[in-house]
C-alpha cells in the first residue's frame, strides 16, 4: 500500500488557545486514599494524559483541587522508611525528614512531592504544578468553576 501525503497527516493538532479555553476543573477528596494512587490520578489530570491530543510539549492539562489532604493514608512501613532530603549547597547542610514527620508537619507538601515526581521533567512541570490546589479540610472557594468529582 502506498502512503500519500493525505494519509500521513492524520495527527490531531489542537491550537494552544483552544486548549486553554477548555480546561476542566476536578475535585478529589483525599480521605482514606493512598498517597501514591491519588498522586497518579492527579498527575494524569494535570498533564492531561488521558486525552487523545496529549503531547509532552503542550500544556493542555486541567486544574485539580484536592481536599482533606491531612487525611491521606500511607502504609505503615513507609511512614518511617521513606525519607526526603534537602540540601542547601553548604557543606554539612543536608537535612532529612521522614514521611511520617512530614505528614504531621505539612501533609500537602508530601502530596506535592509525589505529584511533582510523576509529571514529565520538562519546562511545563512548574506551570502544571501551579494548577494543583491542595486544601486541608473542605472549601467552597472554587465552586464558581463547577469542578467535576474525580472519584465518584
Amino acid at each position: 500500500m502506498e502512503f500519500t501525503k493525505k494519509d500521513l497527516n492524520k495527527t490531531i493538532w489542537v491550537k494552544q488557545t483552544d486548549q486553554e479555553k477548555n480546561r476542566v476543573w476536578y475535585r478529589a477528596d483525599a480521605t482514606g486514599k493512598t498517597l501514591g494512587r491519588l498522586a497518579v490520578d492527579v498527575a494524569k489530570k494535570l498533564a492531561w494524559k488521558d486525552k487523545s491530543y496529549y503531547s509532552d510539549f503542550w500544556d493542555a492539562g486541567s486544574f485539580v483541587i484536592v481536599e482533606n489532604v491531612d487525611k491521606i493514608a500511607v502504609s505503615w512501613k513507609k511512614l518511617s522508611d521513606k525519607v526526603y532530603y534537602s540540601y542547601s549547597g553548604y557543606k554539612g547542610n543536608v537535612k532529612s525528614i521522614t514521611l511520617g514527620e512530614l505528614l504531621k508537619k505539612n501533609p500537602s507538601k508530601a502530596l506535592r512531592f509525589a505529584v511533582r515526581g510523576m509529571l514529565p521533567k520538562n519546562k511545563l512541570r512548574d506551570a502544571r504544578m501551579k494548577r494543583l490546589k491542595l486544601i486541608k479540610g473542605t472549601t467552597t472557594k472554587y465552586d464558581n468553576f463547577k469542578p467535576v468529582n474525580l472519584y465518584k
